[in-house]
């Protein structure tokens, strides 16, 4: 199902801005000037719209909500610009005492009529694409691309070479395996020396196979000592550079990186049991088990801080309304605002199936 709204905004303009008009409807389309202006301001109101529906999904999860996702399919500006001017006078005879009398009067109308086309996103495809676990290339391309390693697979894998991480679902949260972590805290130091790249190969049936490199010849030392360890914690083979990345809890030998990735809907619900909710709503049963039963653990990770308050927040990175509380993302928190920026990212990942067609809008000039 698709909903289409379509809104209009009319001004008469005033006599100073009439002359203005009048010339520049004979000579030029009103169409161009407005392509700037728009362009940046639905840009910017779509992307708000987007982190406010993310954030929302988020929080109804840990109220066990089901999540809602509606896109914005289709946006057509349309712009008409209708003029007129008319005069009239009395010319008087010399035996008129009168005079001469003459007036005139013009309007010039400006009609902004948009009109955007909303799809819900439904169907198999789209669950299914909710439900499917990320490529484990295509995570570990995100790596390759500059994101942090640490952050990135924190968010997006659950398991390395049977290395479990935190795991969250409505029972509540478990703590990561340590040597996990430390997996990851080695790899972002390998990343930023240099020493960890992708590298794709096609055999003769043309099927692709990701290939990681982690390099422990030709780096300084420590890096070198950094890649063993990785080696030993993971059992890879100490003196092979290149591992092929699949998917798995467990590798079939010692040259095999093993990664079991996330679902979107995973990592939904691992940061939504990271929202603060007001106590009564977990003491009453409205909201699932989440961070709180943790926080004490030093293995607990937070990945990210999404607070309540019962008042609307001043520096709210994103924010919305929820069973009559603010849920937010303080604008100063910057690892929140990366993870929350990076699962976003991740949905251009995720195969969420083709959209459904769009109807055909046909906006008449004027």
């Amino acid at each position: 199902m698709q909903k289409t709204i379509t809104s209009m905004k009319t001004r008469v303009l005033p006599a100073a801005a009439l002359v203005g008009a009048l010339t520049l409807c004979g000579c030029k389309s009103i169409g161009p000037g407005t392509v700037e202006r728009d362009r940046s301001d639905y840009s910017s109101t779509i992307s708000e719209s987007w982190k406010r529906q993310t954030l929302l999904n988020i929080v109804k999860l840990r109220y066990l909500d089901p999540p809602t996702f509606v896109d914005v399919g289709q946006i057509v500006a349309g712009y008409s610009l209708q003029t007129g001017i008319s005069a009239g006078g009395t010319l008087s005879t010399e035996r008129a005492i009168q005079g001469n009398f003459l007036n005139a009067s013009g309007q010039a109308i400006y009609t902004d009529r948009p009109t955007i086309t909303y799809v819900p996103l439904t169907g198999n495809k789209f669950v299914r694409g909710l439900m499917t676990p990320l490529p484990p290339g295509s995570v570990f391309f995100t790596i390759q691309s500059g994101w942090p390693a640490d952050a990135v697979l924190f968010a997006s894998v659950a398991s390395i070479n049977g290395l479990k991480n935190q795991e969250s679902s409505i029972a509540g949260v478990n703590p990561p395996d340590p040597a996990f972590l430390r997996v990851l805290q080695l790899l972002r130091k390998i990343q930023l020396s240099g020493g960890m790249s992708l590298r794709v190969q096609t055999d003769a049936q043309k099927r692709e196979t990701t290939l990681l490199t982690v390099r422990d010849k030709n780096v300084p030392p420590d890096i070198a000592e950094y890649g063993l360890e990785v080696r030993r914690l993971l059992r890879l083979d100490p003196d092979v550079q290149e591992f092929k990345l699949v998917f798995g809890f467990t590798p079939a030998n010692n040259q095999e990186v093993a990664v079991i990735t996330r679902s979107m809907m995973q990592q939904m619900t691992t940061m939504a049991s990271q929202v603060e909710v007001p106590p009564e709503d977990i003491t009453q049963s409205r909201a699932a088990p989440g961070w709180e039963a943790v926080s004490t653990n030093s293995n607990a990770v937070r990945l990210i801080q999404v607070k309540c308050s019962k008042t609307k927040p001043a520096d709210a990175f994103v924010a919305v309304d929820y069973r009559n509380h603010w849920f937010w993302i303080d604008d100063r928190d910057l690892k929140s605002k990366r993870v929350f920026s990076f699962m976003m990212m991740l949905f251009t990942l995720a195969d969420i199936g083709e959209k459904e067609n769009l109807p055909l809008i046909t906006i008449p000039a004027q």
